[in-house]
């Protein structure tokens, strides 16, 4: 099986301050190290997927092409340093617009990358910003870890990765 850190995207992966939605490439600025951040996440084994929602496409404010457009420049800047994000799911609905089972804090979208990467729970991890991060990522047996908005987390891929091999020997 497979073991995988999951990413909250604004927040964590892109800086949010000042901003509630992100969706403009100009206001799309990556968080401190994130990418070094993600190779090091890559070269330890771990698959990296992004959960994120994205209500403001519900509410009319950008569409799906939009955040489709960031991850694409996200994915070039990976790609440069020789790695790619394993996959990104987005729930695009909105609290005002009705229920939804995928949008966090629903786990929805981590059971699908679980079940389609063949990822264990128990061994992965997901960083985000958010009680509702944490939620989903318990919900789905998944260790949350909570950090502050637009941190760098560095130290946070260090640990995992040192708890990773310790749990081997």
């Amino acid at each position: 099986m497979n073991k995988a850190v999951f990413l909250d995207r604004d927040g964590i992966i892109n800086n949010d301050e000042g901003l509630y939605y992100i969706f403009r490439p100009a206001d799309f600025r990556l968080n401190e190290e994130i990418i070094e951040n993600i190779c090091t996440l890559k070269k330890a084994g771990y698959l990296v997927i992004v959960i994120s929602n994205q209500g403001g496409i519900a509410k009319g404010i950008y569409e799906k092409r939009d955040v489709e457009l960031l991850n694409i420049i996200l994915q070039e800047k990976l790609k440069i340093k020789g790695h790619l994000i394993d996959e990104i799911y987005f729930c695009p609905h909105h609290p005002d617009s009705g229920e939804c089972i995928c949008r966090k804090p629903n786990s929805l979208l981590i059971e699908k990358a679980l079940a389609r990467f063949n990822i264990n729970a128990s061994e992965s991890y997901f960083i985000g910003d958010s009680k509702r991060d944490l939620e989903a990522a318990e919900t789905s047996g998944v260790k949350g870890i909570i950090v502050p908005k637009n941190s760098n987390i560095k130290e946070i891929c260090k640990q995992i990765i040192e708890d990773s091999n310790q749990n081997k020997n």
